[in-house]
């Protein structure tokens, strides 16, 4: 096997150079910046020996960026301020089965994919009636069907504020962050053209 002077160049590839006008053949490769993305770097363009070296002169993988942008990407903590996924605390994965609670194991794993297939199905049916992200949290938060109405919103709201304000449970204080939540998903959902 014979070493190719230039590294990357694809001999005998059937195609021409992407260059407009161009009928050499396109031996090397060159990012398009279409499709790209956390998949890899999506479709490239082709190129020949004069026209690759053309590209590579005039590309700049800053363009576009802010001069905050430009400086985390060149400090040499870039990439190590958030945690990955395997270091998370849950290790990026859902509430694990309670194991007590099914005879057999592969029940509990049948639950959570069942689970979670249920869960999947909700986020398409928010995103097919046109609901944000903010506006499926007020959903869940309150335990609400999307196709709830504003009778259904206003008794699941007088529900849980009973449920969690101290002057209703015996003083207890450890549910102030939930009552919270509960108003703030009232409050956003009351807004809402389907509850008007």
């Amino acid at each position: 096997m014979t070493q190719d002077r230039f590294h990357g160049r694809m001999k005998n590839s059937g195609r021409l150079c992407d260059a407009p006008g161009c009928t050499e053949p396109g031996e090397f490769r060159a990012p398009s910046g279409e499709g790209s993305g956390a998949d890899g770097p999506g479709q490239y363009r082709w190129f020949c020996l004069e026209h690759v070296r053309a590209f590579n002169q005039g590309y700049d993988f800053f363009r576009g960026m802010s001069r905050d942008e430009i400086e985390r990407a060149q400090s040499p903590l870039a990439g190590w301020a958030s945690e990955t996924r395997a270091f998370r605390p849950t290790a990026g994965i859902d509430d694990a089965p309670s194991w007590a609670d099914f005879a057999d194991p592969l029940d509990a794993i049948a639950a959570r994919a069942s689970r979670r297939r249920q869960d999947h199905a909700r986020a398409r049916d928010a995103q097919r009636r046109g609901l944000n992200p903010v506006d499926r949290q007020a959903y869940d938060t309150l335990g609400l069907d999307f196709e709830a109405d504003r009778r259904d919103l206003r008794a699941r709201y007088t529900e849980r504020v009973r449920r969690y304000h101290p002057d209703r449970n015996g003083g207890d204080r450890s549910h102030e962050a939930a009552l919270r939540a509960v108003v703030e998903a009232y409050q956003h959902l009351r807004k809402l053209p389907q509850f008007a």
